[in-house]
């Protein structure tokens, strides 16, 4: 029952492609009047959250996404270790990560978009969450992609505090999860196909020529 002015913590659920918590995802990324601040540990993003991210930038906000190094992926596999279909996950997430940044290099070189990238030692990195003009916060298990958009039941709290009564944790938080990154300057920092582990190269490419990697793209 908190008014507008007032610090507000509303808790939230969605199971489906239109419920409450992805209508209040792209209404509060939407809303962006400063700067967003994204954190997913696997770059899948929907369709839809891509066209506003590409949005906010053209009118000329700042945003933010901190995504975990493909070696802090979960399901990373050493090269030195038995491969598995399993391990070429973080590959595919950092080849979307490859071509967003690609598409959008011109913002980058602005430092309108800011991509980090995550590596702490051999700790993973499963942090999600979402920032909007120190006014807004999402917490949520919800990893904003085409899988937690469309098929999972997930959950979420919103903070509202238009008086930034939570300014210095908040700000205490996001320094610490930005100890660990390092800042992409360029796509071409990322490393490309031709330089993947042969197995993960030959499996990749083989799922392209049937295009089997459209749809493990729309379902994780």
């Amino acid at each position: 029952n908190a008014t507008n002015g007032e610090l507000a913590v509303t808790p939230l659920v969605g199971l489906g492609k239109k419920n409450d918590l992805n209508r209040t995802i792209t209404h509060l990324m939407s809303s962006t009047q400063n700067k967003l601040t994204i954190c997913t540990p696997y770059f899948n993003l929907p369709a839809v959250l891509v066209r506003i991210i590409s949005r906010l930038l053209r009118e000329g906000k700042q945003v933010e996404i901190i995504i975990g190094d493909k070696t802090a992926n979960d399901f990373y596999i050493p090269p030195e270790e038995p491969f598995k279909i399993i391990g070429a996950l973080p590959y595919l997430y950092e080849i979307n990560l490859r071509r967003f940044v690609s598409r959008l290099q011109k913002f980058v070189d602005s430092k309108q978009l800011t991509i980090r990238l995550w590596k702490d030692g051999d700790n993973t990195y499963h942090l999600k969450g979402m920032w909007v003009d120190s006014q807004w916060q999402l917490i949520t298990g919800n990893n904003l992609n085409p899988r937690a958009w469309g098929l999972d039941l997930e959950n979420a709290v919103l903070i509202h505090d238009p008086n930034q009564e939570m300014q210095e944790q908040r700000q205490h938080e996001l320094d610490c999860i930005r100890t660990h990154t390092k800042i992409v300057s360029h796509y071409r920092e990322l490393d490309s196909i031709q330089t993947y582990p042969i197995k993960v190269k030959k499996l990749i490419r083989r799922l392209r020529r049937i295009r089997v990697d459209r749809l493990i793209s729309r379902i994780l």
